[in-house]
């Protein structure tokens, strides 16, 4: 996808940023809330978009993100399931229809209209989105730039490996890997971010645990834990961040 013409104002969106993960609960939509953020604070008109949200309710990504950005336009869902399943398999569960060119179509709209879109994933890469498509072909159709989001500790080598290799075969960049509630504690952990470097060749951030037993509730706040997770992601991440469709 190249850039798109906002014909309401002649202004040009680029294609997105898609945040994924390397598998389920590895903070994908807590990342997510601290770039949409971020950038909205440089001045982008930045729309986060979730292709379907499962779970809901109570779970609503979207939501979360609206909130940590204080505008609930920052973000949106074009398809709400019940079951808390692969977007597939939750459809099927509760006899709906979910069609994958409507999932596509719903996000190249809200692309069109936002000049720095990102896309927040489902679960990792090949979870069943709809029909025999996968979350890793919704990624690839919109031509985005992936923001690769996984575990800290002990077996996050193989699996951020193999989701930053399964990206590439599908001819999609990888701006970099954000390493999630980083703390350092075990030398696997303190190992990791140079090893996941040497092994994909992607630059890699961490994000210390923003929620702990000490934490106080104004700082387990959605907008809070967005400030934190763009106050430790480096200068660099966050300038090619910017450049992304560029």
């Amino acid at each position: 996808m190249t850039a798109i013409d906002d014909a309401s104002d002649g202004a040009a969106s680029r294609a997105p940023i898609a945040v994924v993960g390397t598998g389920t609960d590895v903070g994908k939509t807590v990342v997510t809330a601290g770039l949409t953020r971020w950038l909205r604070e440089q001045g982008y008109d930045t729309r986060a978009i979730k292709p379907a949200q499962t779970g809901h309710p109570p779970d609503d990504d979207a939501g979360f993100v609206g909130e940590a950005c204080g505008n609930p336009d920052a973000a949106t869902c074009p398809r709400y399931l019940e079951p808390a399943l692969a977007p597939r398999i939750a459809a099927e569960v509760a006899e709906e229809a979910l069609s994958y060119d409507r999932i596509l179509e719903a996000c190249e709209r809200e692309i069109a209209t936002t000049d720095l879109p990102v896309v927040e994933g489902i679960g990792g890469l090949r979870v069943p989105l709809a029909g025999d498509r996968e979350v890793i072909d919704l990624v690839a159709d919109l031509e985005a730039t992936a923001v690769v989001v996984t575990r800290s500790g002990l077996g996050t080598l193989n699996h951020t490996a193999l989701t930053v290799t399964a990206l590439e075969r599908r001819g999609v960049d990888v701006l970099g890997i954000v390493c999630n509630e980083y703390a350092g504690a075990t030398l696997a952990e303190r190992t990791n971010p140079a090893e996941l470097e040497r092994m994909t060749g992607c630059a890699v951030e961490t994000v210390p645990p923003l929620r702990d037993d000490n934490t106080t509730a104004a700082d387990t706040t959605p907008e809070a834990l967005a400030i934190g997770v763009s106050e430790s992601l480096s200068s660099s991440f966050l300038e090619r961040l910017e450049g992304v469709g560029t």
